[in-house]
């Protein structure tokens, strides 16, 4: 089972007993508003969410972890290594991202379980590069992706929603962590 500790966080996989706290996460308006097209997740889609990445480290052997604190164990979000397929223009590549219930917000926890994740691709993984992908406008994201170290790519479209992303890259040959 691949975990990651870092001081306040441990990245796992996922457990049954994640699907409700992270229902109620894709549940909140201000979480979701820069997800797709916006919309709130229920229990069920949720469900489907976690099946699929956990499927993905079956297939790939990397995934999104389960993102939780240290110190009571709560689940917090996700943050992990996936194959953006929906994205045809970058479905050859590997990306990371992030998702951390608001009430988490401010507190510098995506940064942290980001920047392990970076870690997790270059040593244990082996990958060359990692891209990101964001809606424009997402400040918070944004902030993080500047964290990684991570160079301004391209801008795209979302081939679904139609809204504008940006793409950002970082060599991980020359990561500093």
């Amino acid at each position: 089972m691949t975990e990651i500790r870092t001081p306040r966080l441990l990245l796992r996989r996922w457990h049954d007993g994640d699907l409700a706290p992270m229902a109620d996460i894709n549940a909140d308006p201000r979480v979701m508003r820069w997800v797709d097209d916006g919309a709130v997740r229920g229990l069920d889609e949720t469900a489907e969410d976690i099946e699929r990445w956990e499927e993905e480290w079956d297939d790939e052997g990397f995934g999104l972890f389960a993102v939780e604190l240290l110190g009571s164990g709560e689940l917090i979000g996700f943050t992990g290594l996936s194959v953006p397929e929906f994205l045809p223009e970058a479905a050859h590549e590997v990306a990371i991202s992030w998702r951390i219930g608001s009430q988490f917000w401010g507190q510098g926890y995506g940064a942290e379980a980001a920047q392990a994740t970076l870690e997790f691709a270059l040593q244990d993984r082996n990958l060359d590069r990692v891209i990101s992908i964001s809606r424009l406008g997402d400040e918070a994201s944004a902030n993080v992706i500047r964290k990684l170290g991570m160079e301004p790519e391209r801008e795209t479209t979302h081939p679904e929603y139609g809204h504008a992303l940006s793409v950002h890259a970082i060599d991980l040959t020359e990561y500093q962590g």
